[in-house]
């Protein structure tokens, strides 16, 4: 088993010094902001490739270290693969690829080149990814994983590739001042060690050391470790499920986690102050401000999922369940295609000028998603209760009613107006298939299938936490968000009515259908 296993770790340790080489290349011998590209959003996706990458690294070792017997088999028909070599040079080939934008770069330029850039960057991107997979084992090797269970390694996978959009997304609930000004505090403290010269406003919350001085604002309170952090010791705790004591592994893991990344996060804005001042402006701004936090991040991360293994107190002596075979599984349909929904609006959002621009990728991973669950499908009982089409009646004429003029002009209207009539057509199609399908199923599984059971902790009580809960996530999700949480909320009464989430998925379907057929009776398809 030796050397399966240095084979795999060299190769993987290849991939991670390349994509730190990406990193420190773009980073420190370019000189150019996302905002002024024009394409801001697929730069801002592009450059956090770097995080999502390792991230996705330390989720694949968590995984094997979850599943043993199966990184094992893994690991000995990844050795046997005469064809790795044929997929090493398209791996080598993408890695090239991405490299060359900065041959093309005047003087480190990239706003001048960024379309061309954006081009090979994305080209190259995906024959390195697809020759770096293909090297690493065959296919046969990699469907090890899923016969294991198709649920698991997916959800691992989809929560770890989304870690920075997550921080991204509840940066705003971390705005507390007390945060910032602790953090402030600490890193005063420990930049005192480097000596005298510690130059400090409390009252602007900037610090430094002459010439380099930090802005310490909320989003350089840790909020990247906490989401990184809470990420892996959910998944751990997903996977070692059957071995753990859940309420002593919550109750003292995450709490400890949260504290030791916020600890690692002041030490490391001191150690950027210490490297702008005295080392280099740049490589502390570029290069370690950027990608060492995540570094640190992911490796604090497996050092305390490593501790908590060692503490017999946090475990408890039961076999570990295997996972299911994907298509009867009923928990992953309710989960999975959510992840993938998730994460095909994230690269709709980074590839086109509106998110909504790029609906028929959205319905076309979703349907592929859908169709893997079929028989969970058909195992359920179709039959909507005259309660559920009046109620999803009800919603969609009182979105439709109170959703006001569309878009018109804004970026989704130049784009739909802009495109072939063909195409438009196209589009059209996709955003109902979507909007009065896919999305209803997709979305009722994972909110009234899956998570208003999981938060109802009993009695009445756990019954309106849950609604609650549960309507304001789903309010969340949708740009109305005081009626998404009254549709919300519609939608699970009907699921708990007769005990059938297929009641709150005819319901939302009929809404959609209503609001679909008030796009088309106006013209306007940004409503929708």
């Amino acid at each position: 088993m030796r050397a399966p296993r240095y084979r795999f770790a060299l190769i993987v340790t290849l991939f991670v010094v390349e994509l730190l080489l990406l990193a420190a290349a773009y980073q420190v011998l370019t000189d150019f902001e996302c905002r002024a590209t024009g394409a801001e959003g697929a730069c801002r996706f592009l450059r956090s490739m770097v995080a999502r990458g390792l991230s996705v690294f330390a989720a694949l070792a968590l995984l094997a270290w979850a599943w043993p017997k199966v990184a094992a088999a893994f690991l000995d028909r990844a050795a046997d693969h005469p064809g790795a070599g044929r997929w090493r040079a398209v791996h080598l080939g993408g890695v090239a690829i991405l490299f060359l934008p900065l041959a093309l770069a005047p003087g480190g330029d990239l706003v001048a080149v960024f379309w061309p850039a954006l081009a090979l960057w994305t080209g190259g991107g995906l024959l390195a990814a697809l020759g770096g997979v293909l090297w690493l084992a065959p296919p046969g090797a990699w469907r090890l994983w899923f016969d294991h269970g198709v649920a698991t390694p997916l959800l691992v996978l989809g929560v770890t590739l989304l870690v920075p959009d997550i921080a991204e997304t509840v940066l705003p609930l971390w705005d507390w001042q007390v945060v910032t000004d602790v953090t402030f505090a600490a890193v005063h403290a420990v930049l005192r060690l480097a000596g005298p010269a510690v130059q400090a406003d409390a009252a602007a919350h900037v610090i430094g050391i002459d010439p380099f001085f930090v802005h310490i604002a909320r989003q350089c309170s840790g909020i990247e470790g906490v989401a990184l952090m809470a990420a892996f010791v959910g998944l751990y705790g997903v996977l070692f499920r059957a071995d753990l004591r859940m309420g002593r592994y919550i109750a003292v893991v995450l709490p400890v986690g949260l504290l030791l990344s916020w600890m690692l996060n002041v030490v490391r804005i001191a150690a950027l102050v210490v490297i702008g001042a005295r080392v280099s402006p740049q490589i502390a701004v570029n290069g370690f401000h950027s990608y060492a936090g995540w570094m640190f991040f992911t490796a604090l991360a497996l050092a305390l999922l490593v501790g908590v293994q060692a503490v017999p107190w946090l475990h408890r002596r039961a076999p570990r369940a295997e996972g299911p075979r994907m298509a009867q599984d009923v928990v992953a349909a309710q989960i999975l295609p959510f992840v993938v929904f998730m994460v095909v609006l994230v690269v709709a959002n980074a590839l086109f000028p509106h998110p909504d621009l790029g609906y028929p990728l959205v319905v076309l991973a979703l349907a592929l998603a859908v169709a893997a669950f079929l028989p969970v499908w058909r195992g359920m009982d179709w039959r909507p209760g005259g309660l559920a089409l009046a109620a999803g009646a009800a919603v969609g004429l009182g979105w439709a009613l109170t959703s006001g003029p569309g878009g018109a002009g804004g970026p989704l209207a130049e784009g739909l107006a802009a495109l072939p009539a063909w195409a438009l057509a196209g589009w059209i199609a996709a955003r109902v298939l979507g909007t009065v399908v896919l999305v209803p199923l997709v979305e009722e599984m994972f909110f009234r299938g899956y998570l208003l059971a999981r938060l109802d902790f009993g009695g009445r009580g756990g019954a309106i936490v849950s609604i609650a809960v549960t309507s304001l996530l789903f309010g969340a999700l949708h740009g109305r968000w005081l009626a998404g949480a009254l549709a919300g909320l519609v939608f699970a009464l009907l699921a708990l009515h007769r005990g059938r989430v297929t009641d709150a998925v005819a319901a939302h379907v009929l809404a959609n259908l209503i609001v679909a057929l008030a796009a088309l009776a106006t013209g306007d398809w940004t409503r929708i």
